[in-house]
């Protein structure tokens, strides 16, 4: 039965309570709010989302940390080559596409294979359920931009500096 919002949930329960009695007398009258079993049903599946938002993060973290290494490397491994593109006068701007391109491709590769099956897992957990939502391709739109923005906010630091400092400095120690 559906209570009437405008009436108090206890004079509703009260109200059901006697229409019950006076039409099924020997069953006790039980009853539970759509909320509750709602939040029965579906408390797993928030619980795991709750683990996998944090495992998310933690994830992004420590990618974050390795693209940053592996960032530094590269402008350390480079210092020379950006020293003699300065010098041929290169701006800063074509310094951090040449060095953030490696990345980006990396990252680009990555969403190609990673997105096939992203859809392929959530379309069979989807199935496990009566009611479901469709799989939209804004979600993949949008999470794809997300990890390019977060890579080349990554990668950007150290290229940056690296484009910035000078040439001199990387070509005197030859």
């Amino acid at each position: 039965m559906r209570i009437n919002p405008k009436v108090s949930a206890g004079t509703a329960i009260a109200n059901n309570q006697s229409v019950f009695k006076r039409f099924n007398p020997e069953q006790p009258f039980q009853y539970t709010f759509i909320d509750g079993a709602y939040a029965r049903k579906f408390g797993n599946e928030q619980h795991i989302g709750r683990l996998a938002a944090f495992f998310a993060g933690l994830a992004i973290f420590i990618s974050c940390l390795g693209l940053f290494g592996m960032a530094s490397f590269m402008a350390e491994q480079r210092v020379k080559e950006i020293g003699v593109r300065k010098v041929l006068g290169t701006t800063v701007f074509n310094l951090w596409r040449l060095l953030s391109a490696d990345f980006i491709s990396l990252v680009m590769l990555s969403l190609l294979l990673a997105k096939p099956i992203a859809f392929y897992l959530m379309y069979n957990w989807l199935q496990h359920f009566d009611y479901r939502t469709g799989i939209s391709a804004w979600i993949f739109i949008v999470t794809g931009f997300t990890t390019l923005v977060i890579t080349l906010l990554t990668v950007s630091l150290q290229t940056i500096k690296a484009a910035l400092t000078s040439p001199v400095k990387s070509l005197k120690s030859e």
